[in-house]
């Protein structure tokens, strides 16, 4: 994909947008035998989520005598894209910065690789999944260490209530706390039916269609359920086949149970549907359930997440990590790679996982059991199976095994749910599929 150009006036508008957005905590000492640095977190949505990475980066900043600034950047209205956009066009900025999923492939060609520590970090903490070293890797070198804070699996939160009074679904029994998944019969089949009977009860499962990353997310696990890639994992051109026509089948009668605004909903609006208590179930990470734990106790003490439906190609969740990268303009990788080798330890993930209230999920296969997932509540247990312990889905991100630079493009460009929605709205089958072919071939081509 070919990365647009910021002009004078666009940079200074995106450096001074962000700047006054930044917040800033420097750690002072009266000598730097090891220099200084600077660290751009994503900042984070759950309140004092923030605080447990500065105080893991003040300890490490103690005993290495570094003196180290973090600002806490936000995600609202790009301003994470932004920052980064403009410190890849100067050239300067942070030393380390966390990018989200596809940007560290934006910006390759300006990132530090950091083979070096992901050696030793694997080794301590198991293999990385296979959408972190999709997204985190770029000939087979890593671009950047996969962070816990942000990363996030966009599962079904179901109601307890609703899905057991109108769909006859038990699903505490069916995903029990504490125990392996009961799963075999979640299929899209009985997935359809339970829409269709909770669209009957007046609570439709709260799925949109729009253009942002929660409609686009849910998808993408759709279509992979099928075997269905609009590209190859080689660049080749795979619109015109029978499993993506049978996810375009499946996401037609899907459509008729769903909420009649859904095409125009963005990324609040399934937490909303959830919060008010309308839905019997939407695709989120733990946020929508954290909020109604504050705003609608009653709703919260129903909720129960757990994994994807089963499609004919397997069971397929969407997953969507934060690395951190170190700029290879930065003026003190040494001490970055110390730095984010020491935010890898397990003791250092667990303290940020339980500060964000098991919202946050590391990339490794030796950590997700921590206990957080199994103690928050209410109800106790409704997160057991977030992090997938049992490796019971394949975690995976919208519009891949394409190359990642034209997966982007399919991803920001909607593709997937533009293609639904065409078919549902009467277009023909081939014309939809014609329609996509062209606009992947553009996103080839540039």
């Amino acid at each position: 994909m070919s990365r647009k150009k910021l002009s004078r006036r666009e940079f200074v508008a995106a450096t001074a947008l962000t700047s006054a957005a930044l917040i800033t905590a420097p750690y002072v000492r009266g000598a730097y035998a090891a220099g200084k640095l600077s660290m751009a977190f994503w900042d984070h949505w759950v309140p004092g989520a923030n605080k447990a990475s500065e105080e893991l980066v003040k300890a490490w900043a103690e005993k290495e005598k570094v003196e180290v600034t973090i600002d806490y950047v936000p995600s609202q209205g790009n301003k994470n894209i932004l920052t980064i956009a403009a410190e890849a066009q100067a050239k300067s900025g942070h030393d380390i910065f966390a990018m989200p999923t596809w940007w560290c492939h934006s910006n390759s060609e300006q990132l530090e690789r950091v083979d070096d520590i992901m050696g030793p970090i694997i080794a301590e903490n198991g293999a990385a999944n296979g959408t972190v070293q999709y997204l985190g890797q770029l000939d087979g070198k890593w671009l950047g260490v996969p962070a816990s804070v942000g990363s996030q699996i966009k599962g079904p939160c179901s109601r307890i209530d609703l899905m057991k009074k109108h769909a006859n679904i038990d699903v505490q029994e069916m995903y029990p706390a504490g125990s392996p998944p009961k799963a075999d019969n979640w299929t899209f089949d009985t997935f359809l039916k339970a829409a269709e009977a909770c669209h009957k009860a007046g609570v439709p499962f709260g799925i949109g269609l729009g253009e942002t990353s929660d409609s686009v997310d849910t998808a993408g696990a759709i279509f992979q359920s099928f075997g269905a890639q609009l590209v190859d994992a080689k660049g080749n051109l795979t619109v015109k086949t029978d499993a993506v026509r049978q996810s375009l089948e499946f996401y037609k009668k899907l459509i008729a149970f769903l909420p009649p605004d859904a095409a125009a909903w963005d990324d609040s609006s399934n937490n909303k549907w959830l919060v008010s208590g309308k839905g019997a179930m939407i695709m989120n990470p733990p946020s929508a359930w954290a909020v109604a734990k504050r705003d609608a106790p009653q709703v919260a003490e129903q909720c129960w997440t757990h994994g994807f439906p089963a499609g004919p190609k397997g069971r397929f969740a969407p997953y969507l990590p934060y690395f951190w990268s170190i700029w290879n303009f930065s003026k003190n990788k040494e001490a970055a790679k110390s730095l984010l080798v020491h935010l890898s330890k397990p003791a250092s993930i667990e303290k940020m996982c339980v500060a964000s209230g098991g919202y946050d999920l590391p990339a490794y296969e030796k950590l997700t059991t921590l206990k957080v997932w199994q103690e928050e509540a209410p109800p106790k247990g409704t997160l057991y199976h977030y992090p997938n312990p049992y490796k019971h889905q394949t975690l995976s991100i919208a519009a891949s095994p394409a190359p990642p630079k034209v997966a982007q493009q399919i991803y920001f460009q909607a593709t997937l749910t533009k293609m639904c929605l065409r078919y549902y709205q009467g277009e023909a089958m081939e014309k939809t599929l014609a329609w996509a072919e062209g606009e992947c071939e553009g996103f080839m081509r540039s």
